[in-house]
């Protein structure tokens, strides 16, 4: 009796010392994939902003006194260039003005292509720094310089989104914005673009009576920006091919014609310069974000003072001199037919080419954080004028790189210059004495080569730690999965030694040497980066780094036993453990691709379902079902892959979706009822007893599920006719999705009726906010899962998973669970494989543009991005939490510790990361970089919301009851 008490006290010791050390755990991967998700900022991008730059005084006449910007927010260049269909210009004063006075072309965009990141480029001639996106692209993670600092005074009128970016904090400035609400998708949005028309006309009309304003407006280097946010309104809204998107082209090119002419008929002087161009463009499926030339491509007319007149095309002014844009378009790409202007000379540039561009017509000093190249063939000046203002171009630039230099130089224990501009002082010299000597062709070209090696020198400085951080990043993340492996073997296997993870063969002053050696270490290396006065976060990298290492050596015992274990296991042994980690690494080298190819899953399903069922109808009687059941389930779900992952409206399939869900839970209601006596289905039914509260709730969420598709039939068919949201259908909405989400913690808690219940609970949210065959797709998955658990169910009736469960050494801390043994591998790999074809199944979310944000338009239609965005990630989360049901389900019927599943699972994403932390670029083209990083942190982020999907679906999972087929441990103890 003693000794059962004392073990009884050890085994509770156990436990408790088991969850202590897996809530540290959990912690600590939560910190590290926060920590090195934020280390491809320091590695591949950082800010290029560099304050204490001084601005070039430029050496020429400005040939402009004012200058007009106006952005059309979201407009493509193919809508605003091509003819219509009756063969009339959609901009017929613009039009006008590229066939008569003035330049144009198409300027290229960098990916993110969001308003901020655009109107950055456009007004502050450099890219946006990726990390604003913890902004929301909103608000300005560091100050920087604009053409509107330095002007003398800046006039603009727009979205509350956009204006005051650049003009709240500056005094010199007037500016007015509409209200967050005018912003409504429910409407035709081109009265925004009028508004910011007739609040300019009113300051025109006003300064007539006020000599202030007047002398004010009267002014050299005055600047009026109107911000045109219709186009994009109505781009998200109705899609860049609507009727309505293509008449605000029309009220665009009015807007632009009314400015010109209040100007002209205001100023009376021919100094005013005009620019019209774009942010970005606009998806086919009304959205932007990423790198698709529909983004990318926007409009770019210039005219008025200062600016060349149209140019006839020749093949002298023609030439592929092979450079590409920003968004790797090749220079001097031949201009589509349809456009009708083959016969016009084209001049393409990059987006932050327009900031020097409207520097040098106002003559004032380009912004000093500007990394745009002037546009020579849009600037009418004489030649020394040209060379001058290139020679202004590039000193701002270089001025950049000589601060960064020196910034580098100063804490840098040990300095590498850029050798290329090691003697860049001569050539500034030399480039004088050719000005001086009227040479100005020569003094054009090594201006321009000069320009280009500061911009080399910009990137040098920009990547100068990627070696360093790069091996401590990659070494975090090996320590990281290391420790994660010995805490699974120790703690959820049964290896000799392991009964309890609290008694450690390793002594103590043994592990507080190598604890103390590991802390003069990593206070060694955050000193040596302290003296070089690196980032803080370069001391995070370090120091977890440090840490998982020094935790890995402690554990140098327990590493040795289970070399010496292994060593001397026999060959079969052997080579099985080698062909699960081949398997392994093959299946999740499958994942890493299908980020980019979705149609990968549409094979993968296909031979698994063909594989599957040929196992089965082997191993059981064809009669169960389930044989055919797995094979067509995949085989369903092996289509929705090869659908484009832009999602076509069709509201009639939302509707037949929610017919179709109703159906399936019958059935499973019908099979919850009377397969339970056959073999193969009775661990997962419950036919005892059935209480009348129990059905009469399944009838009540089929009811909700029919009252979701009537709601989605009528929200949608009235906001097209009405082009509002009704509040009762808002209200029915909101309460329907609410609701259905309680009621599944009512349910029976037998597996098949509790799964069925969580499958319809979630049903009536996800078709509201569904918009085509994704409802369809919801019900396929959750037929998919169910294949799944009756294959596991099938596998352990066969005695297949674990022939030993009677034995003692299964036990793990007197829990009701086994051992984990190496066949069990398959779950937590299936598990992934069907978590991620929930991530992609109807879309490619790793890019931006991804999102149709459409879908919320049940739930709400002024514009709230937070709400918005929470709408569409929950959407996204669904799918995620069927399967991690399925998968907790999977674990209780084969009686395997979930958290040690959970851990193989976050060991098996972190291979995927660490692939995908090589894969991210900084070359190429700005689509493929904008991809991989957001496959980098889809990954990342992957390891903490499975955690939190984990924790919420627990709540619905937690008392699950199987009848399992193998007997528990305890029992046969």
């Amino acid at each position: 009796m003693r000794s059962d008490g004392i073990l009884g006290n050890r085994e509770e010791r156990g436990r408790k010392w088991l969850r202590r050390r897996e809530r540290w755990l959990v912690a600590l991967g939560v910190v590290l994939h926060a920590v090195y998700m934020l280390s491809i900022f320091d590695i591949y991008f950082k800010t290029p902003i560099v304050h204490g730059v001084d601005p070039v005084t430029p050496r020429f006449a400005a040939p402009a006194k004012r200058l007009v910007l106006l952005v059309a927010d979201g407009l493509r260049a193919d809508k605003f260039f091509e003819l219509d269909a009756e063969g009339n210009h959609r901009a017929p004063f613009l039009r006008g003005i590229i066939e008569r006075q003035g330049r144009w072309g198409v300027s290229h965009a960098r990916p993110p292509t969001e308003s901020r990141p655009g109107h950055v480029s456009i007004i502050a001639g450099f890219y946006e720094d990726p990390s604003a996106v913890t902004k929301g692209w909103k608000a300005n993670p560091v100050e920087f310089d604009s053409v509107f600092n330095r002007s003398r005074h800046t006039i603009s009128f727009g979205s509350p989104d956009i204006v005051p970016i650049f003009c709240s904090a500056l005094e010199h400035s007037t500016w007015d914005t509409y209200p967050h609400e005018f912003e409504d998708f429910a409407t035709d949005a081109s009265f925004l673009d009028m508004w910011s028309l007739d609040k300019f006309q009113s300051l025109l009309n006003r300064s007539r009576e006020d000599p202030k304003l007047k002398e004010l407006l009267q002014q050299d280097n005055l600047v009026v920006f109107l911000h045109l946010l219709g186009c994009d309104s109505n781009g998200h809204a109705h899609k860049p091919y609507s009727s309505i998107y293509l008449n605000n082209v029309k009220v665009v090119d009015h807007v632009a014609e009314s400015v010109y002419n209040l100007v002209q008929d205001y100023f009376k002087d021919n100094r005013t310069a005009y620019i019209f161009t774009a942010d970005h463009g606009m998806s086919d499926k009304g959205s932007h974000g990423d790198g698709h030339p529909s983004n990318t491509d926007t409009p770019l007319v210039a005219w008025g003072a200062g600016v060349k007149y149209p140019k006839p095309i020749s093949s002298s002014n023609h030439s592929d001199c092979g450079f590409k844009f920003v968004d790797d378009h090749v220079h001097d790409a031949p201009t589509p037919v349809e456009w009708g202007l083959h016969d016009l000379e084209r001049v393409d540039v990059n987006q932050a080419d327009i900031a020097p561009l409207m520097s040098t017509l106002l003559g004032l000093p380009c912004p000093v954080n500007s990394v745009g190249s002037l546009p020579l063939d849009y600037i009418n000046m004489t030649k020394a004028d040209e060379v001058e203002a290139v020679l202004s171009n590039t000193k701002e630039i270089l001025n950049q790189f000589l601060r960064k230099s020196y910034i580098k130089q100063a804490n840098s224990l040990y300095f590498k210059p850029f050798k290329p501009l090691s003697h860049y002082s001569s050539t500034l010299d030399k480039i004088e004495g050719l000005i001086s000597a009227r040479d100005y062709e020569a003094a054009m070209n090594l201006s321009q080569n000069l320009r280009s090696l500061a911009l080399q020198g910009l990137h040098y400085f920009q990547t100068y730690d990627w070696l360093m951080l790069m091996s401590v990043i990659t070494l975090g993340y090996v320590g990281w999965m290391i420790y994660l492996l010995l805490h699974v073997l120790q703690s959820y296997t049964s290896l000799p030694g392991n009964s309890f993870g609290m008694e450690k063969t390793v002594q103590k002053n043994n592990r507080g040497k190598i604890y103390l050696y590991g802390s003069i270490l990593t206070g060694m290396l955050c000193l040596l980066l302290l003296l070089e006065q690196s980032p803080p976060l370069y001391h995070a990298y370090m120091i977890t780094t440090s840490f998982l290492w020094v935790q890995i050596i402690s554990e140098y015992k327990f590493i040795n036993t289970l070399w010496k274990q292994v060593s001397k296991r026999r060959m079969n042994y052997i080579i099985k453990l080698l062909a699960t980690i081949a398997i392994s690494v093959f299946i999740l080298e499958f994942l890493v691709n299908s980020f980019t190819e979705r149609k990968l899953y549409t094979w993968c399903f296909l031979i698994a379902g063909a594989t599957a069922s040929f196992y089965l109808f082997k191993s059981i009687p064809w009669r169960s079902g389930i044989p055919i059941y797995v094979c067509i389930a995949c085989w369903l779900l092996s289509l929705f892959t090869l659908m484009p992952a832009e999602i076509p409206d069709n509201n009639e399939l939302v509707v037949c979706s929610g017919i179709i869900i109703i159906i399936i839970a019958i059935i499973a209601r019908w099979l919850d009822f009377h397969a339970g006596i056959r073999k193969y289905w009775q661990s997962i039914c419950n036919c005892k007893s059935k209480s009348s509260s129990f059905s009469s709730l399944f009838y009540l969420q089929a009811l909700l599920v029919g009252l979701s598709s009537v709601m989605v039939y009528l929200s949608t068919v009235h906001r097209a006719e009405k082009q509002e949201l009704l509040a009762s259908h808002q209200l029915i909405n909101w309460s329907v999705a609410g609701f259905s989400m309680v009621l599944p913690l009512f349910s029976e808690n037998s597996l098949l009726s509790r799964l069925t219940s969580m499958f319809l609970g979630f049903a009536p949210p996800f078709l509201l906010l569904s918009i085509g065959y994704e409802a369809i797709f919801y019900a396929a998955l959750a037929l998919v899962l169910m294949a799944w658990i009756l294959f596991e169910n099938t596998l352990l009736n066969l005695n297949i998973v674990n022939k030993s469960s009677d034995s003692t050494n299964d036990l793990i801390h007197g829990s009701d669970y086994r051992s984990l043994q190496l066949s069990d591998a398959r779950i937590p790999l299936v598990f992934m494989v069907l978590f991620n074809v929930a991530f992609f199944g109807t879309g490619n979310f790793a890019s931006i543009a991804s999102f149709e944000i459409s879908s919320v338009y049940r739930f709400i239609t002024i514009f709230s991005p937070f709400l918005m965005a929470a709408l569409l990630i929950f959407k996204l989360f669904i799918p995620f939490m069927l399967v991690i049901c399925a998968f907790s389900a999977i674990t209780k019927l084969n009686q395997v510790p979930r958290m040690g599943c959970y851990f193989l699972v976050i060991l098996f994403s972190d291979m995927m990361t660490i692939h995908f932390f090589f894969l991210v670029r900084n070359k190429g083209s700005w689509m493929e970089i904008g991809n991989s990083i957001s496959h980098f942190g889809i990954m990342s982020a992957q390891v903490v919301f499975v955690l939190l999907l984990f924790a919420l679906t627990n709540t619905y999972t937690k008392d699950i009851q199987c009848n399992s087929a193998v007997p528990s441990t305890r029992k046969a103890n």
